[in-house]
């Protein structure tokens, strides 16, 4: 991939969004581990575990962009996805198993270890969508995570009001997956030898149309047995 190419900004774009629609979680998760501590600690905190998280989060992806270089782990890393993706639109869980604590190490603590915990999804999405590239992973994690870390709020409401962000995010995420499976090394060339060189984008298709119809029915399922 060239620098500064239409793919790269593509990639670097796809990467952005990915990372803002799936940490809108982990910015809970950061608020709750905080939350006992009075105002001044509390943003200490914050600012230092997201520190901390962050660092672990691109050690992390580092190393799933290199796994993901060894055949077959692309259509693993891919079918892995597909929940995490149908996941964005089910209804969220309150995470009632996230401690907060009254002391500050406590809390870093805490807001560094659920934030890895929770950030397998986010890890093996980015990993993907960085076609290989390190340095789209890393400018990808240094532009949102300050829009993650201060517009959290302002992000969560946009979702709520707007869920077609969130369709059209698991959408991307299918269709994510689906360039894992379609491009991986050894399945991908067989792929386009036995049915055509179109294959790979029908997969890529077929996963972005069918991840945003399973999780519709399945939000559907869970709002109506709530209500019931």
């Amino acid at each position: 991939m060239e620098l500064l190419s239409m793919q790269f900004f593509t990639a670097l774009g796809t990467i952005i969004l990915l990372d803002i629609l799936l940490g809108g979680d982990n910015a809970v998760v950061i608020a709750m581990a905080a939350n006992k501590l009075s105002p001044a600690l509390r943003k200490k905190a914050i600012l230092i575990g997201t520190a901390g998280a962050v660092i672990i989060r691109l050690i992390m992806t580092f190393i799933a962009v290199w796994l993901l270089t060894i055949p077959y782990l692309q259509v693993i890393g891919g079918l892995i996805l597909l929940p995490i993706a149908v996941k964005l639109l089910v209804p969220e869980e309150h995470h009632d198993d996230v401690k907060a604590s009254d002391n500050l190490m406590g809390a870093i603590k805490t807001i560094i270890i659920a934030d890895a915990a929770m950030g397998v999804d986010n890890v093996l999405a980015i990993a993907g969508a960085s076609h290989g590239s390190f340095l789209l992973v890393a400018i990808g994690f240094l532009v949102s995570i300050p829009i993650i870390a201060g517009c959290s709020t302002i992000i969560g409401r946009l979702m709520d009001r707007f869920p077609v962000i969130l369709y059209a995010g698991a959408g991307l995420l299918g269709w994510t997956a689906g360039s894992m499976i379609g491009h991986d090394k050894i399945l991908g060339p067989m792929i386009e030898s036995s049915v055509g060189t179109w294959a790979p984008l029908a997969i890529q298709i077929f996963l972005a149309v069918g991840v945003i119809a399973v999780g519709l029915v399945l939000s559907r399922s869970v709002t109506a047995k709530a209500q019931g």
